[in-house]
């Protein structure tokens, strides 16, 4: 029997991860229970970002008196001694993030999986 070749093994993971998450979650409407299931999930994980590669974590800001958002969607658009920036796509805008803030490792979310997971309701908006 033929191999599959790395780059169809990659597709395929992706789908199953997506395929499983979404049966996961279809009784759930906390972000909270939501976010832990995708964390179960997606069990390929970074520290450090790659700009133009996407991620979801566990963040909490230290700003006093804002709004942010505890578990971002993000496409990581640069890298800095400081943190990252990147496209949050619960917020629609950019946003930066430092690494004392994140709260969990970098989960990697494939290029075939970012529009399912921008439309699960999983951000969770709290105030500092």
């Amino acid at each position: 029997m033929p191999r599959k070749r790395v780059k169809e093994q990659k597709k395929s993971r992706s789908r199953n991860r997506v395929d499983v998450l979404l049966e996961r979650i279809e009784n759930i409407s906390d972000p909270e229970d939501i976010m832990m299931e995708i964390m179960d999930i997606f069990t390929d994980m970074e520290m450090v970002p790659e700009p133009g590669n996407y991620y979801t974590f566990l963040y909490n800001a230290k700003t006093p008196n804002i709004l942010y958002d505890q578990h971002p969607l993000v496409a990581v658009t640069s890298v800095e001694r400081w943190g990252f920036q990147g496209i949050n796509f619960h917020w629609g805008k950019p946003k930066r993030y430092t690494w004392i803030e994140i709260l969990s490792s970098l989960y990697v979310v494939e290029n075939d999986e970012i529009s399912t997971l921008r439309n699960i309701n999983y951000a969770k908006f709290v105030n500092s």
